[in-house]
């Protein structure tokens, strides 16, 4: 079961730590604008979806820090919300930078969206991301809106097998899936020792560590190059 939200970060929970968690994970959100990231993050985050009718287009780049407790660890999420505007896809290139994790969202009642997940976002994704084992997740939102659909069940799943993506269909304005999809994600991230290895807090905390023991011996930074 995963539990947690953004306002007990300082709480230490079960974690061995001064931090209150064992690993921080940095999750992507992409895909065009409209299509739905920043009412599935709130959603998320909130759990509910009392907020989202006023909800403002994301201008730029916005995050939220969510901390879950999955398999007795506790994990610290940090998951960036993109604007999905090309004026803005210069400065967002950077975020791809140490993404552990990465969801593509489409519209499935706007199927230009979805095309753009391959001509564009996924070819991001390729180019910009840095860590060879990040866990993609192909998200269709918005099934809410049944009688609107312009993609179907069968060609988002047929696109997220093409990437090697995990795959869902969620609906932000009900909560549909949405806990599942974060909660899949986070597994897949926890299940891939490359990605628990980068997200350690305890593994970070020991090479912080070390380069100090190292510049207070030497008088320099003898593990950087």
């Amino acid at each position: 079961m995963v539990m947690g939200s953004s306002r007990n970060l300082g709480k230490q929970g079960g974690s061995n730590n001064g931090n209150g968690y064992d690993y921080s994970f940095k999750i992507l959100l992409i895909g065009d604008s409209g299509v739905g990231k920043s009412s599935l993050l709130l959603s998320f985050i909130s759990n509910s979806t009392r907020d989202l009718q006023d909800l403002s287009p994301t201008i730029g780049v916005d995050f939220k820090i969510k901390v879950l407790t999955v398999g007795g660890k506790r994990v610290k999420l940090t998951i960036w919300d993109t604007a999905g505007q090309e004026r803005f896809g210069t400065l967002i290139s950077s975020y791809y930078r140490g993404a552990h994790g990465i969801i593509l969202v489409y519209d499935v009642t706007r199927r230009e969206t979805f095309t753009n997940l391959s001509e564009i976002w996924a070819k991001e994704v390729e180019l910009y991301s840095t860590n060879q084992d990040c866990i993609k997740i192909l998200v269709g939102n918005k099934v809410d809106k049944g009688g609107e659909r312009a993609v179907s069940t069968e060609e988002g799943m047929a696109l997220a097998q093409e990437h090697k993506c995990l795959f869902f269909e969620c609906s932000a304005k009900t909560r549909e899936k949405v806990p599942q999809c974060f909660k899949e994600l986070n597994v897949k991230i926890l299940e891939t020792p490359s990605l628990v290895e980068k997200g350690s807090v305890v593994v970070k905390r020991q090479f912080l560590a070390q380069n100090q023991a190292c510049s207070e011996a030497a008088g320099w930074n003898c593990c950087s190059n």
